[in-house]
């Protein structure tokens, strides 16, 4: 049985309140309104309890260490005044949810669009989003990524600089305001996942440390501070911490699925490590309460057992992060070879991706100068969540230029084709179905001048590897937040229209044509044409039905192949003038050859009627 940590609130207005503080040698709760200290109560455990009468929601609270320093609760649930502020009393039974018959979706269903909350609309809310929801409706997007909500330092944040895990930001719209929003999702047939970080937690408004051995300190380190401990002494409480905010967030909230931010930098050398016992723990849960549950972890790893079933000796996450077909697709189309770019650049290493998910197997690496990665072998296609961009892929750019910045239009057309008609899971990032232009920039709202000092020197060493000349742009401006809001006005005018209907169109394909909705990597073949290195032929097969899918990345025009004996009729071709290119119309049927302009992918198929299968792939 795992102890509950944090105020709960009972009937008569009752509230206990539980901290886990197992070397402090006193604890007090600091009632703010009255400024009245009184002693908690500690067991044998380590945790310390305490119930109050007379405690209604947005009582304030605190608690003073050793009578000593006065800190937040590690598991607040609202932080009205800030990470450093005292902690609010929330009563979640006064919320009335309308959304009894959901049930979630089966990662197979999913089409996830990655947003940010507070730079996807003017209002920067989660209302603002609800006011959207029917855009996304229409596009055929079956759930929303939300970055991090946990309250952060400030109103401008990225999310991964959280310090409250069970908080909700109030400049989003707290606690209530989610709910809301997972409620409107839901009524749509939207599911919502949440990205949470499990690795570390942000620099400014971190006292939990203060509380109980959260963090590993000298054994582990990550990128962007002290790691968490999940396998030294003490660890069983804190992975109970966590396992708890998991819980919180799919039970309390109604959250769909969570997505685990990189977990290559959970260090983790247990028998049963973290995230095996956070997987058994969500399936639990699905099993009890009849609703589906989604686990994405992030990682660069290329390492199968993270999606491998728990019986079969992996970790049981539902899907992974993969990066490889991004980084594929953004270096045909870009020329980029510096950074971890310099593992890409050839399209047989893009054909790979498209077949397996990962492109290195066990592969030399020369970026990270090893070998890298395992075979997913026998792992189904919807393993993988892939994107041709995402907030990470964007927004660690210097300037946070989008791909259609990057590439051209025409070329962000043929990404999307690649990505959303993979047998995979695609990810859209905000404001890509309509060619969006405006960067996504870092940005920061720290209240601590040395820190946003150090922030702005971190960045700049950051993209030493990417950018030789020129500085980022100041997180710490609110002109770099602004700059990141979606300019929605680009989805109305003519190019934005054009764009939008294309994605609908790609996501109709992939929802409804027999093949692209068969997610298998069974039945496909991708390789490099015979007739020139900058082409790449795509063949789907599905019963008797098929698709041949012709991507030329060169700057010139090529004839190429289709497979002979059949006539193929024209499917799509992503420079067509209606989705906004400047290509003349194709032919209705081809067979033996086709013409494909330089950058772009044509898309032919094939209804069969014979009972023997295709066997063209």
């Amino acid at each position: 049985m795992r102890q509950v940590v944090g105020p709960q609130l009972h009937s008569a207005n009752e509230c206990t309140f539980t901290v886990w503080a197992p070397y402090v040698n006193s604890l007090e709760l600091l009632e703010h309104d009255k400024n009245l200290y009184t002693t908690m109560n500690r067991n044998q455990s380590g945790y310390w309890t305490i119930t109050l009468k007379n405690v209604t929601p947005g009582f304030k609270y605190s608690f003073r260490i050793n009578g000593d320093h006065v800190r937040p609760d590690p598991a607040s649930q609202c932080q009205v005044d800030g990470v450093h502020g005292p902690s609010a009393v929330v009563d979640h039974s006064q919320f009335q949810w309308n959304d009894a018959a959901w049930s979630g979706i089966a990662i197979e269903d999913a089409i996830i669009y990655e947003l940010h909350t507070g730079t996807f609309t003017p209002e920067g809310t989660f209302d603002g989003v609800i006011q959207r929801l029917d855009h996304l409706y229409e596009l055929g997007i079956t759930a929303i990524e939300i970055m991090p909500v946990a309250h952060f330092p400030g109103t401008r944040n990225w999310g991964y600089d959280g310090v409250h895990p069970f908080a909700v930001h109030t400049a989003y719209g707290g606690v209530d305001g989610l709910k809301r929003l997972v409620d409107a999702c839901h009524s749509k047939g939207i599911a919502v996942i949440l990205d949470v970080v499990y690795n570390h937690l942000g620099p400014e408004g971190n006292y939990i440390w203060e509380f109980a051995p959260y963090f590993t300190q000298d054994k582990y380190r990550t990128p962007w501070g002290w790691a968490l401990n999940f396998d030294d002494a003490d660890s069983d409480n804190v992975r109970d911490y966590f396992i708890s905010n998991t819980r919180y967030w799919l039970e309390t909230f109604h959250i769909d699925g969570l997505r685990l931010d990189a977990v290559h930098s959970i260090f983790d050398l247990s028998a049963r490590t973290f995230l095996e016992e956070l997987g058994m723990e969500v399936r639990a849960l699905e099993s009890r309460s009849g609703k589906r549950r989604m686990l994405i972890a992030e990682s660069d790893q290329n390492d199968p057992r993270l999606i491998r079933p728990g019986t079969l000796g992996g970790y049981g996450m539902d899907a992974q992060w993969s990066d490889d077909l991004h980084h594929a697709i953004h270096t045909a189309l870009t020329g980029e070879t510096i950074g971890y770019y310099e593992d890409f650049g050839r399209l047989s290493q893009l054909a790979k991706a498209l077949q397996c998910g990962y492109t290195y197997c066990g592969d030399y690496s020369v970026h990270r100068k090893r070998r890298h990665g395992a075979p997913p072998d026998n792992l189904p296609s919807t393993s993988f969540v892939v994107c041709s961009q995402n907030h990470d892929q964007t927004g660690n750019r210097m300037l946070g230029e989008r791909l259609i910045t990057l590439a051209g239009s025409g070329n962000a057309r043929l990404a999307a084709a690649l990505v959303l008609l993979s047998p995979m899971i695609p990810l859209l990032f905000m404001g890509e179905e309509w060619g969006e232009t405006n960067p996504f920039l870092y940005f920061v709202n720290h209240g601590d001048t040395t820190l946003n000092d150090a922030v702005r020197e971190g960045r700049k060493k950051e993209f030493e590897a990417f950018h030789k000349n020129g500085s980022p742009p100041d997180p710490t401006n609110v002109r770099t937040f602004n700059q990141s809001k979606l300019n929605w006005q680009q989805a109305d005018q003519a190019p934005g229209r054009k764009f939008l209907e294309y994605y609908k169109y790609l996501i109709t394909l992939r929802t409804k044509h027999p093949v692209f909705k068969a997610l298998s990597f069974n039945g496909m073949k991708c390789t490099i044409t015979d007739q020139t290195p900058e082409a790449l032929s795509i063949i789907r097969v599905w019963g008797t039905d098929a698709v041949v899918m012709l991507v030329n990345f060169g700057n010139s025009e090529v004839t190429l192949p289709v497979p002979a004996s059949v006539r193929w009729k024209r499917l799509l071709s992503t420079n067509d003038t209606v989705w906004g290119g400047d290509d003349p119309p194709i032919d209705e049927e081809v067979e033996n050859t086709v013409t494909v302009p330089a950058h772009c992918l044509r898309i032919f198929e094939y209804k069969g009627t014979q009972s023997d299968e295709l066997r063209f792939a």
